[in-house]
């Protein structure tokens, strides 16, 4: 009996192979669009503003554009936060504007300016984390190859679809709990 050409068990193997007709741009594309409405919940509006600036810097980027860094430059304090392991003022201040998007306040349980001095980072975007998930929301990290810490707020309920398509997109992403 001669083995058959296609097996159908193949999960689609062949549908995507060099000599498929997908648009690998518009695929891409449609993965950014999906990431910003997911984190611009609610909000069309600054999703369509922030993936019009990303179609505008890959234009001009080309091939050579990597959509990881395009999208962080689109959505940063607008949807997203990128600040330096050293600066937790700069953390807490994006942090505030991101979540007040959402009609939400962090309670940072802090004392005073000195006692921020003294924290880290890392901390304060798990005490975000927690405060967020009392709301339903979910903060999100994702691994930016240096000292620097980046990410965005999404609804509690997207947290799969976020895995999904920030994972497609190359960003390695973790929520905030650690």
């Amino acid at each position: 009996m001669a083995t058959p050409e296609f097996d159908p068990d193949d999960n689609f193997d062949h549908t995507f192979g060099h000599e498929s007709d997908v648009d690998e741009e518009a695929a891409q594309e449609a993965l950014v669009w999906q990431l910003l409405l997911l984190i611009n919940p609610g909000d069309e509006d600054s999703a369509m503003q922030q993936f019009a600036a990303y179609q505008d810097a890959q234009s001009n980027a080309g091939e050579e554009g990597d959509p990881v860094w395009l999208l962080r430059d689109a959505i940063d304090w607008k949807a997203g936060f990128f600040v330096a392991e050293d600066d937790p003022h700069a953390l807490i201040d994006s942090l505030d504007e991101l979540a007040a998007r959402f009609n939400l306040h962090i309670e940072w349980d802090l004392d005073d300016d000195e006692d921020l001095d003294d924290v880290e980072v890392p901390s304060l975007i798990n005490r975000a984390y927690d405060r967020l998930r009392e709301y339903h929301y979910t903060l999100w990290t994702w691994e930016t190859g240096s000292e620097d810490h980046a990410g965005w707020i999404t609804r509690q309920h997207d947290d799969e679809a976020l895995r999904l398509v920030a994972g497609a997109l190359g960003f390695h992403v973790r929520t905030g709990a650690g």
